[in-house]
């Protein structure tokens, strides 16, 4: 990723933690920019260890989940819930109105493609499941298979 492409994510998370009335602080723009960096998801455990590496300062396990916690609830960062793993969302810098989030999960070299699915398709499943009496938490949807490089 190009540094100009980072620093426009960068200003864009800031811009909608400010918007939100929360504060992207420095801790939290550095999880941020492990994951916006990074070919792959990471696990908290992976995170710290890039932590340590980039800023010679150990951080606590604990903490990186909260800072996760928060960048999710700004939707800068999405919980892949099959691997316990989390990406920087694809969107951050865009100007665009988005779809919900669906992320292609290859099992082989474990990249994550995140492309969003139209909102017609989650209520229909929405409505289906609400036949049998089920409340959906999510519309988040992973699929996991091979990507085009590892087929």
């Amino acid at each position: 990723m190009t540094s100009a492409k980072l620093e426009k994510i960068l200003h864009q998370a800031e811009k909608q933690c400010a918007d939100n009335g929360a504060r992207l602080t420095l801790k939290r723009r550095h999880i941020l920019t492990i994951l916006a960096a990074s070919d792959s998801p990471l696990s908290a455990y992976e995170i710290a260890d890039h932590y340590r590496e980039q800023h010679s300062e150990n951080i606590p396990v604990m903490s990186v989940y909260r800072m996760l916690d928060f960048l999710a609830q700004n939707n800068l960062v999405h919980k892949l819930s099959s691997t316990n793993k989390f990406i920087a969302c694809a969107h951050i810098a865009c100007s665009h109105s988005h779809e919900i989030p669906q992320f292609l999960i290859c099992d082989k070299c474990h990249h994550v493609r995140e492309v969003g699915i139209n909102r017609e398709v989650i209520s229909a499943l929405q409505e289906s499941v609400g036949t049998v009496d089920f409340q959906l938490n999510s519309p988040q949807l992973e699929l996991h298979g091979l990507c085009e490089n590892c087929r």
